[in-house]
């Protein structure tokens, strides 16, 4: 999917430059002797300089009150200008999706920079001295998908980049005519928009989805039960259609059984083919030693099982619920050893995050939307200790038991964790939870109790990869 870029004009939609601006025609008209009522002026803000000299001299003099309008300016107008309300957000906004923001502007170029830098707007690109239909060929150039602004130039600009016009009626046009003049989307203020980008962003990321599994046709789901991989399955279900579709989980000691029972729930609940493979990863001497690359090995082991049985369905390929979040995390061995094995990743090549999937699933009504994260078994032993069935049963025993032990106390929480540090276990819970537990009675007994000599709490609560900060050199499992 094509990188998000959304350019924004500067006057009036990211700045109020009227005070600054006052102040140069103040001063332009003192020096000249031209009476210029500096009010009305402000209040026409949008078109290019000249056409408000125009109205205050002679045509023949109009070149030069612009140069000395500009050069008046820095001094002038730069410290009383302020960023309009909402306008760091948007930006910030824009970033927070991996995007790039471009200012196009009808001001002149220097000094807008000036602008940017005093209030310091944290922008990518800046194009200066562009109107109307001009603004386009600087959006084209850099991609940009969106242009918000508050004045009809503005959305001629985006018109001419065949992008949306998103308006905001902070300068001197009305939402009234924003609309009429053929906006695709106004807005009350720049405060609403990063609550826009967002389903925006996600709608496009949709899309992309929805057209990235069209192409693939026909697929097998790796379907552990979870938030990706749930609503991984119920997207290819309903773009391809159930007979196009089979859930396949693996079975192993690595699984705990509610999972299992859980992804039977919900594939029967989409209508979808589901079935069950045996892997056998801790045969595999690599994932039994618990080094750095398990993961590696396990996702060797579920491709390698998986592969054949979508080839006896007529399937070509085998997705996995990779996102977007998962290939930024940068430590994923898994990620490698699927990607060697030629499997499929529509939700992170359609660019969605964990948030966005949430938020997806929420919409379709899947169950699955809030589902705290449950990553297999093994995740829970610490690297270099060997894991072994009476391990992972250890852990499924001592988590089961640390949930009862909590709904006896009274704690709610989200997140659990044991984790096996050989002898010793180590609980994890939502970091407002930890003090919680560590008051109540019974808890870290419950978990001692399912077979470890000592038990903690971590003071920092759950953290998704844990394990992963014990590792002294994870480069070297890339």
């Amino acid at each position: 999917m094509p990188p998000l870029v959304v350019g924004f004009d500067l006057d009036m939609t990211l700045i109020d430059t009227r005070p600054g601006i006052a102040a140069v025609w103040d001063a332009l008209s003192a020096e000249t002797g031209v009476p210029i009522d500096s009010v009305a002026a402000v209040s026409r803000l949008g078109p290019p300089l000249e056409e408000e000299l125009g109205r205050w001299f002679q045509a023949e003099r109009v070149e030069e009150m612009g140069h000395r309008f500009r050069a008046l300016y820095p001094d002038l107008a730069v410290t009383p200008t302020e960023a309009l309300l909402g306008a760091r957000a948007a930006i910030d906004s824009v970033h927070r999706h991996g995007g790039r923001v471009v200012v196009v502007t009808g001001k002149y170029g220097p000094n807008a920079r000036l602008h940017l830098d005093h209030l310091g707007l944290d922008v990518d690109e800046l194009h200066g001295w562009l109107w109307g239909p001009a603004k386009g060929e600087a959006l084209r150039q850099h991609g940009a998908t969106v242009y918000v602004g508050d004045h009809l130039g503005d959305i001629e600009g985006a018109r001419a980049a065949n992008a949306l016009s998103v308006a905001v009626p902070s300068g001197p046009i009305s939402a009234e005519e924003l609309r009429a003049a053929g906006a695709d989307v106004v807005l009350d203020d720049l405060g609403a928009f990063p609550e826009w980008l967002d389903g925006y962003v996600l709608d496009q990321r949709l899309a992309a989805l929805d057209a990235r599994l069209a192409q693939l046709g026909r697929v097998t789901v790796a379907f552990s039960g979870g938030a990706d991989s749930a609503f991984l399955l119920a997207a290819a279900v309903r773009v391809l259609g159930p007979d196009n579709v089979l859930a396949a989980t693996a079975v192993s000691a690595s699984l705990p059984a509610a999972e299992l029972q859980d992804a039977r729930e919900l594939a029967a609940s989409l209508g979808v083919g589901h079935v069950t493979a045996a892997t056998r990863e801790l045969d595999r001497p690599g994932y039994a030693a618990n080094a750095g690359d398990r993961c590696y090995f396990c996702k060797a082991e579920l491709l390698e099982v998986l592969v054949p049985v979508a080839a006896e369905h007529g399937h070509r390929h085998v997705a996995t619920g990779t996102n977007a979040d998962d290939a930024a995390a940068g430590f994923r061995p898994g990620i490698r050893a699927a990607a060697e094995r030629d499997a499929v990743t529509p939700l992170l090549d359609a660019g969605l995050t964990k948030a966005q999937v949430r938020e997806a699933s929420r919409r379709l009504g899947l169950r699955t939307w809030d589902k705290p994260a449950a990553a297999c078994l093994s995740s829970r032993i610490a690297y270099g200790v060997s894991i072994t069935p009476a391990r992972l049963a250890r852990v499924e025993r001592a988590e089961a038991a640390l949930r009862a032990a909590l709904r006896d106390a009274g704690i709610d929480v989200r997140d659990v964790r044991v984790r096996d540090l050989d002898e010793h276990a180590s609980i994890e819970v939502d970091a407002g939870a930890v003090r919680r537990v560590l008051a109540a009675d019974g808890v870290l007994a419950a978990v001692r109790d399912a077979g470890f000599t000592s038990v903690e709490v971590d003071p920092r609560g759950f953290r998704s990869g844990a394990m992963n900060e014990l590792l002294p050199d994870p480069e070297r499992f890339r």
